[in-house]
């Protein structure tokens, strides 16, 4: 864990949500490690452009 940033998702967490909305486990699997590399750098550099500490509500 880093103070001040975001490294990434509960990817067992993100899989289990996936499941339980009928998502294909191959669909996850393509897509999950992309959305998660996005989500990370967005948050990040939002952090980072407030001088945050932690996020936001």
């Amino acid at each position: 864990m880093l103070p001040g940033a975001v490294i990434g998702w509960d990817m067992s967490a993100a899989l289990a949500l996936g499941d339980a909305l009928g998502v294909p486990p191959l669909a996850m699997a393509e897509l999950l490690p992309v959305i998660e590399a996005v989500m990370v750098r967005k948050l990040n550099e939002e952090l980072s452009a407030n001088g945050s500490p932690g996020v936001r509500s």
